[in-house]
């Protein structure tokens, strides 16, 4: 089954295709199939979003499939969200939102937050598809490594009931617990129906 990842990001194309290492499948990047740009991500949630990048990404004879992530936190009403990869500014670095994360919530003692993201898959004939995942945790007052790139959080992330942030995580383990691994892995079964 070949299947069109609507990203550019080397971090998030590592973890999903991880997720679907197996013969039957054959997982490309916009980089691989040779599509430049990207969607515009002006959805107001993280389902359109997730929508807009796989009709970006939509090719006759293949099936498109893309992720819309956000991390809500509950002191600050559920902000960034939608605005996760933004929020610091449309050319701010990876660094730079989180350092921008901190600084919200400097003096906070509430540091609850839940991590959301939302798969959309389109089939080569159009019909679309959707799947959640979502993981809750805490937000540390500094990180423990550099974040990856175009992961901002994960440096500063520790899920509920681990001792990691999710960038001290072995692959394997993050995609067993993290809210795009729940959600990958729904596609992934979903995909299963048809071979």
């Amino acid at each position: 089954m070949r299947i069109i990842l609507s990203t550019h990001n080397p971090s998030k194309a590592e973890q999903i295709k991880a997720m679907f290492s197996d013969p039957r499948f054959s997982v490309f990047t916009l980089d691989e199939v040779g599509v430049r740009g990207g969607a515009i991500e002006d959805g107001q949630t993280l389902t359109e979003n997730a929508l807009k990048k796989a009709l970006y990404a939509h090719q006759r004879g293949a099936w498109s499939m893309a992720d819309d992530t956000g991390l809500f936190i509950h002191a600050l009403v559920g902000q960034p969200g939608v605005h996760s990869a933004r929020w610091a500014g449309p050319l701010a670095t990876t660094q730079e939102i989180m350092r921008h994360t901190l600084r919200q919530l400097e003096g906070v003692k509430d540091r609850s937050a839940t991590f959301e993201t939302i798969v959309a898959l389109i089939s080569p004939r159009g019909k679309k598809h959707f799947f959640r995942g979502k993981v809750e945790g805490k937000l540390l007052e500094a990180p423990r490594l550099p974040p990856r790139h175009k992961m901002p959080y994960n440096s500063i992330f520790v899920p509920n009931g681990q001792n990691l942030v999710l960038g001290e995580m072995s692959l394997e383990l993050e995609n067993s617990i993290s809210h795009r691994g729940q959600a990958f892995r729904a596609a992934r079964k979903f995909f299963e129906g048809f071979l």
